[in-house]
This record gives structure tokens, C-alpha cells and sequence, in this order.
């Protein structure tokens, strides 16, 4: 039996787009004389269809396209992902389901089992969870049919009370196919892997296993789609990032299967941490704006590494006609902030425009001086240097149709060192959910075959230039250890306790800690962030904005 596997891009609730893409893929597949082609979960609706499932007709519009994907499936059958209504009167209204499709028909319905609600997931606010297995049945070959987290409540910490292959395996199957949208992020892969693996060892029966691949506003899917004999090994992981109909041989006597091409490539592995993160904010812009219908970004260069580093991205993944930066100078911008962001500019051939905003402010500062009666220059100065920036943004953005992105990076989103209605602005934020530390590993890969962004941006010490002077050190511990700390709160989850037992200052942590706790309710103001960290800022983070954790 010779099987499709196809990682597609999809778009939720593009019923039109995604019924042309799987049909497309099914002719491919039948050219190349496949006799089953797999689609990922929920690939009709695409994945996360979120509040859509509340509707109706959304969910009746999944079952219309997956009859009209059915009338292709002659000669060949398919394996699509939607949802499903559950007769039953107890339960959720839905099930995520996987239909089989054959000769023009649904004949198969295989349902989800175990359903994600940790970090971005939330399935079981829609879904109802399957407890009735069986095998299917193509060419009559009995195959154990599986949607994503189905195979993942394998190791010595069970999250569920039961196991769906437990289950499946009693029919003797003699293959594995597994349907999934598992999310980016950049240590997934090896995670993934590692379960599947153990799934083929401990079943001893090969697994076919695809995942979406695209992004869905600041959720990022990687694909990577592979197949594994019973020994463990892979017999070729496909793509990451990148769209891919691959095939594979299957040969039920010896129970093994083989790819078709002649020589698979190591160049299909997955990407180290930093290369792996650059491609998938690459992927995240261009998915944002290709799937909204826009095409044109603008954004503030000031001269700092992050708005450096979010236009060289922008750049590669909309390209340079399509991408406008703003110059922004004060009579705190050092000459070199402008310098520097000209050579950029420069080396990456974009339009520019440069709108000093001294007049500006100082007309604020003529306004608001009644008000403000001598009071010294604080933060509130500051600040309406930051928002000026973003008004201008904002009436370009307006006037011409672009989508400002945000430059703000998660060291700063976590301590609260922007400005709301200022820097904070934008259609998406591209590094939110990276530290500081990571933009300069970026910049440095991005440097490697040459000198992209000015080494003068990477060395210089980070400033916000909204008073004379100003470091980020004045404010905040360097970046180095903040980054350390922050990694270990956010991402690790350990407490204050955990913290100093590790060895910090406790006063440092408590200051650090108390920061990220009550900057809580900007970051529930920011645009979406692209998410590329086990824990992202956004739908995966969910945090009190009155708390006192601490106190």
C-alpha cells in the first residue's frame, strides 16, 4: 500500500481553500499511484477553530467540504480531519474526528480520545472525549487510527486515566497512523519524536504520523511529518516550515515501511534552537499577513537591535518592496541611532521616511505645562515620547494600508519596560516571545555569511533614548541574569523559594518577580505574539492581573 502524506498549510474557516488544497494534493497522490492519502487533524476547519465550533452552520460547512473532498476519493482513500456532531444528547455537542473517505463516501469515523487542556489548548471547552475504539480497515489492511494527543499518554507520568493504542492494539492492528496540529516551539521536535518512537517500540508496529504546518495569528505550526518502522528508526521526517506531499511504501507481510524517493536528504533534520526560531517567525509573518489579506508592514527603527533585528525578519519574509520603516529621532537620539539605522536601510534596499519629533513633544510639553507646573522630567515625559512614535506609526498605517508590528522583546513585555499605546502598538508583536539574549543570538546568525545588521546595533549598549543618557541597566538588572530569572519563573515555573535556592539574590528576585507580576495587565494589551517558547506570553499564559503572589 502506498501512502500520501500530506502536510498542508490550511486556513481556519477557508472552506473554499481548503477544499481546493486537498483535492489539489488528492490528484497529486492518485498521479503518484498512492492508495491512501493523510491529511493533518482538523484539517478541513484548520487548527485552532476556537469559538467557530459555537456555530452551526461552521460545523455544518466542515461536514459539507468533506463530502465534496469524498467525491475525489475514487481509486484512492482519503483521511481527513473535522469536527463532528455527537448524537448523544450527554457530552459535548462535538467530537474531533478523523473521517475516512472512499469512493466518493464517509465510510469510517474514528474521534479524538484524549483531549489537550494545558498551555494553548483548550479542546475540552468544545470537544467530547471518545471511549469507544475500533480499527479501520483500507485495502484490507487493519490500521490503528489516532488524532495527536491520542499517543502521548505513553511515559511514567500519565496525564489520562486510559490509552487509546491500549485499546486499538487488541484488534491486532499492523499499522499506526496518527493525525495531528502539534504546535511549535523551539525544543517540540525532539519531544515529538521521542513519543512517537516509544509508540513504535512499545506496539512493535510501524506509525505514519502528520502535522500541519503554518501559522494560525501566534500559533506556529512546524510540521515535520514522519514515518518510523517498529525498530524505532525514522524512515524520512519531512520539512519543517515548509509545505510537503511525501510517500511511502507500506508492505504488510513484513510489516515495515520504506520511503519512495531514491536518497532522503539530511537537510530534512530538524534546525538547531536559534536557526529554528528564525524560521519559524518568518513563517509567523508571512502566514499573518498572506492570510489576512495584507501585504504591506511598516514599523519604528530606532537605531536599538530589537527594531533591527524585527526588519531584517520582515524583510525576509515579506520582502523589501513591501516593507516600510520610520525614523523617529529626539533630541535624545544619539546621532548614531540614526546612522546606524541608515545603513540598514540601506543594506537592505527598503523606503524609509525620517519625522523628527522634537516639535512634537515640546508642544505636548507647551500643553500639558499648566498642568504639569514645573514638576520634574519623569516617566511621563518618557512616555509621550513613546506614544508620539506610535501615533505616527499609526496614521501611516492608516493612511496607507500597512500593518505595524510591534519590536518589543519578551525581557521587556515581562518586566513591563514599555509603553502602552506607544512601542506596545501593533497588528503583531514578532519577538515578544523572545529574550533579549535570543534577539542577539539572532542577530549574530542572521550576520553569519555577512554583515546584515550593523555591528555598531549589536555592540552598543541597549537604550530606550527617552531621556539623556538612559541604559536599560539603569533600570533593570543586565540582561544577561534578568534572562536567567525570567526563564526560570516563566518558563520553568519555579517560584521565589526555588529562585534563591538556586543561588539569587533574593532582593533581585523579589524585584524582578514583583515587575513581571504587576506589569500583568500591559501584557494583556499587547498585539498576539508569535509563539516560539514552551511558554509563550498570550493564550498559553494564563495569569491573575490582581495577585500578590509574592506578598
Amino acid at each position: 500500500m502506498r501512502i500520501a502524506l500530506a502536510q498542508l498549510n490550511f486556513v481556519v474557516g477557508d472552506f473554499v481553500e481548503n477544499i481546493r488544497k486537498s483535492k489539489e494534493a488528492i490528484g497529486l497522490a492518485k498521479a503518484r499511484g498512492a492508495n491512501l492519502i493523510v491529511f493533518p487533524e482538523l484539517s478541513i476547519s484548520a487548527y485552532p477553530p476556537q469559538d467557530f465550533l459555537e456555530f452551526d452552520d461552521f460545523i455544518t460547512q466542515c461536514y459539507k467540504a468533506a463530502l465534496e473532498i469524498a467525491t475525489d476519493c475514487n481509486g484512492i482513500t482519503g483521511i481527513v480531519g473535522l469536527p463532528s456532531t455527537n448524537p448523544k444528547r450527554e457530552g459535548k455537542n462535538l467530537f474531533n474526528s478523523a473521517f475516512v473517505l472512499q469512493e466518493g463516501k464517509i465510510t469510517d469515523k474514528v474521534h479524538k480520545a484524549l483531549l489537550p487542556n494545558y498551555d494553548i489548548f483548550d479542546e475540552y471547552r468544545y470537544f467530547e472525549p471518545n471511549r469507544h475504539f475500533h480499527c479501520i480497515e483500507i485495502n484490507n489492511t487493519k490500521i490503528a487510527l489516532t488524532i495527536c494527543e491520542d499517543l502521548w499518554n505513553i511515559d511514567d507520568d500519565p496525564m489520562y486515566i486510559n490509552c487509546p493504542m491500549d485499546e486499538l492494539i487488541r484488534e491486532e492492528p499492523v499499522l499506526m497512523i496518527n493525525i495531528a496540529a502539534s504546535p511549535f516551539d523551539y525544543s517540540h521536535a525532539e519531544n515529538r519524536k521521542d513519543i512517537l518512537i516509544q509508540n513504535v517500540k512499545k506496539y512493535k508496529i510501524p506509525l505514519v504520523y502528520v502535522n500541519h504546518v503554518g501559522a494560525q495569528t501566534e500559533i506556529i505550526f512546524d510540521g515535520g511529518s514522519v514515518a518510523l518502522n517498529t525498530n524505532g528508526d525514522i524512515v524520512k521526517e519531512c520539512n519543517y516550515f515548509a509545505e510537503e506531499l511525501s510517500f511511502f511504501d507500506f508492505d504488510e507481510k513484513t510489516r515495515t515501511l520504506k520511503t519512495t524517493e531514491t536518497k532522503v536528504s539530511d537537510a530534512n533534520t530538524a534546525p538547531q534552537k536559534i536557526e529554528r526560531i528564525h524560521d519559524a517567525l518568518l513563517l509567523g509573518i508571512r502566514d499573518y499577513f498572506h492570510k489576512q489579506g495584507f501585504s504591506k508592514a511598516i514599523l519604528g527603527l530606532s537605531g536599538g537591535i530589537d527594531s533591527a533585528l524585527v526588519t531584517v525578519l520582515a524583510v525576509r519574509a515579506l520582502g523589501s518592496e513591501n516593507v516600510k520603516v520610520l525614523l523617529m529621532p529626539s533630541e535624545f537620539s544619539s546621532t548614531g541611532s540614526v546612522d546606524d539605522s541608515l545603513k540598514l536601510i540601506h543594506a537592505l534596499g527598503i523606503h524609509h521616511e525620517l519625522i523628527p519629533i522634537a516639535k512634537v513633544f515640546d508642544l505636548f510639553g507647551e500643553t500639558l505645562s499648566p498642568q504639569f507646573n514645573n514638576l520634574p522630567f519623569n516617566v511621563a515625559e518618557e512616555n509621550i515620547q513613546a506614544r508620539i512614535r506610535g501615533v505616527l506609526l499609526m496614521a501611516m498605517s492608516n493612511k496607507f494600508g500597512y500593518i505595524l508590528l510591534n519590536t518589543s522583546n519578551k525581557s521587556e513585555i515581562a518586566v513591563g519596560y514599555g509603553t502602552l499605546y506607544g512601542d506596545m502598538c501593533g497588528g503583531i508583536s514578532v519577538i515578544g516571545d523572545v529574550y533579549k539574549t535570543e534577539v542577539f543570538e539572532l542577530a549574530r546568525f542572521i550576520n553569519k555569511d555577512g554583515e546584515i545588521i550593523p555591528k555598531e546595533i549589536i555592540s552598543k549598549a541597549p537604550s530606550a533614548e527617552l531621556r539623556p543618557n538612559q541604559k536599560d541597566s539603569d533600570s533593570l538588572p543586565s540582561y544577561d541574569l534578568l534572562d536567567q530569572v525570567l526563564y526560570q519563573y516563566i518558563e520553568q515555573r519555579k517560584g521565589p523559594a526555588e529562585l534563591i535556592q538556586n543561588g539569587f539574590d533574593e532582593a533581585l528576585i523579589r524585584r524582578i518577580l514583583k515587575l513581571v507580576n504587576t506589569n500583568e495587565y500591559k501584557r494583556y494589551q499587547t498585539p498576539p505574539i508569535l509563539r516560539v517558547s514552551p511558554k509563550s506570553f498570550g493564550m498559553g499564559r494564563r495569569m491573575p492581573i490582581v495577585g500578590r503572589y509574592l506578598s
